[in-house]
């Protein structure tokens, strides 16, 4: 078992929150006037140990990796296409390349394990699993050792953003059939039904949404003795989101605030907070995507997403699109003036 899971996460700043508190209520603003921004920044405040926190240096990680069950037919494009988009984001041509340039974030893109293997791609970190994961409808999806090298390969990321200095920290994925994956880990990890979670994915119509159901169901029987988060995620994850489990575990554990994307990876934050409660405090939910299940997910964690845009792509897009918002509630906090400052009056 991978000993660092164990580390005990670090804990929101006390005297930064209070400090962030009270430079709010100085600015010259009508109290509580910039609702949500006003809380972010003061939560922001808290995670990275300063009264005024900052958000320009962001380091996104998009982890791809392929899937047993894709031979189910749960999908509605061909499973070379995670192999293939390893190639698109390397080249900028992805949705996520295009956002972390426009933002000037860093883009780390880490290749698990594809059926269509790439091989060797500029930008791209390979550390290979193993082509896939097995069918999760009828055997466990990983090794023991197979859910280490994923949960490592978070930890590894999260070292590489603590070390180039990230302030806000964001895990994307790339996988066919990843929404499945995930729709299955959700229904063991909340008990609830497949029919509740499982969703269109990539782009499903009703009869393949009604066989992902059924091969989800069909999965939650084989593995229904599993009972502790991990082997859960063991037997009904992936490579990716069992390394943005362990990305989110890293990243609360180094102090490094979160930004979780949409229905996979917050499936994946689901895993981390069941695996270590301590990581809760350092997810920001970006956005509430089209994906049935996301909204039962966010709900279970106690989550208010900063969007709601219809989104269904993943990547981290979600998450990249929420940056700006991070940046402007940063930046009222820590320029605005304060009343003395301006020499305006109280109320």
């Amino acid at each position: 078992m991978t000993d660092w899971l164990t580390v005990p996460c670090r804990i929101p700043d006390r005297a930064a929150i209070a400090a962030a508190t009270a430079r709010q209520g100085t600015l010259t603003k009508p109290p509580g006037s910039l609702g949500a921004l006003e809380a972010l920044a003061v939560r922001l405040a808290g995670l990275q140990r300063s009264e005024r926190p900052r958000a320009d240096r962001v380091w996104i990680a998009v982890f791809a990796g392929d899937h047993g069950v894709a031979a189910e037919g749960v999908s509605a494009f061909p499973q070379a296409v995670t192999g293939e988009m390893l190639r698109n984001f390397a080249g900028g041509g992805a949705a996520i390349a295009v956002l972390a340039r426009e933002l000037g974030a860093t883009l780390e893109v880490v290749n698990l394990g594809t059926v269509n293997d790439p091989g060797e791609i500029d930008g791209v970190t390979r550390q290979v699993i193993a082509p896939s994961t097995a069918n999760l409808s009828i055997e466990p999806a990983m090794t023991d050792a197979q859910l280490d090298a994923a949960l490592d390969a978070g930890l590894a990321s999260v070292r590489h953003a603590v070390a180039a200095g990230a302030e806000i920290y964001i895990g994307g994925d790339m996988g066919i059939g990843n929404t499945t994956v995930a729709s299955a880990l959700a229904c063991a990890l909340l008990d609830e039904r497949p029919e509740r979670l499982a969703g269109a994915g990539t782009g499903l119509d009703a009869d393949g949404i009604a066989r992902k159901a059924a091969v989800i169901a069909q999965a939650l029987q084989v593995h229904a003795l599993a009972t502790s988060p991990r082997e859960r995620l063991r037997r009904l994850g992936g490579f990716e989101i069992a390394a943005l489990s362990g990305a989110y575990v890293a990243a609360a554990q180094h102090g490094l605030p979160v930004l979780v994307d949409g229905f996979i990876s917050s499936v994946a934050a689901l895993a981390a907070t069941a695996l270590h409660p301590g990581v809760r405090p350092w997810l920001i939910f970006a956005h509430r995507s089209h994906e049935q299940g996301h909204a039962r997910v966010l709900a279970a964690l106690d989550a208010e997403p900063l969007l709601d845009l219809g989104l269904r792509l993943g990547e981290a897009s979600g998450a990249a699109l929420a940056v700006p918002l991070l940046r402007l509630a940063c930046a009222l906090h820590g320029s605005m003036a304060t009343f003395a400052e301006a020499g305006v009056s109280e109320g």
